[in-house]
């Protein structure tokens, strides 16, 4: 009976030991930084310090002003995580460049929504990421900036064009109260 238990217990250590313990570094099977990971760990350390935030929601004009704590960090920062560059078919498709300050990730294929990440850093510190999204087909427009600054803000501009109808454009911004 004794066994049984030390098997789990067995592959628990060891897939805890290969775990990545700098999200959003590059592992071996990931080509481009880690935005997955970088966000999900973010999301993580959110939840648990649960930040009252002022958040901004801007919708053709129409302005609403909130103060609040976010219930679920990991669903209010999906598009960001969605925004991952390491899909297996991507791999290759974007141009890597990299300076002092920043590092950047772009790409020309227009099949690929997620055409620009920029990455703004103080040494190994992260200060900024802005990813710059596009999708256009023969029903709809649409472009999404995101704006990511630890412990000050995020932000979500979106403009959106579906064939018959109105351009909408909104705009969510989450300002984290200062330190």
């Amino acid at each position: 009976m004794k066994f049984i238990f030390k098997i789990p217990l067995g592959f628990l250590m060891m897939a805890s030991a290969c775990s990545n313990p700098e999200p959003g570094k590059k592992t071996p099977d990931k080509s481009y930084f880690d935005l997955k990971g970088y966000f999900a760990a973010e999301a993580l350390t959110l939840q648990q310090q649960n930040p009252l935030i002022s958040k901004t929601v801007v919708l053709n004009g129409s302005q609403e002003e909130k103060k609040l704590q976010i219930a679920d960090w990991s669903k209010e920062l999906s598009i960001f995580i969605d925004a991952d560059i390491n899909k297996p078919a991507w791999k290759g498709d974007f141009i890597h460049t990299v300076t002092d300050s920043l590092e950047s990730y772009t790409t020309k294929n227009e099949k690929i929504p997620v055409r620009k990440v920029d990455l703004h850093r103080s040494g190994s510190t992260i200060d900024e990421i802005s990813i710059i999204l596009h999708t256009n087909n023969s029903l709809y427009d649409s472009a999404d900036t995101l704006l990511y600054k630890p412990g000050k803000l995020y932000q979500i501009n979106k403009s959106q064009k579906i064939r018959l109808m109105d351009q909408k454009s909104y705009l969510i911004r989450g300002v984290f109260p200062e330190k």
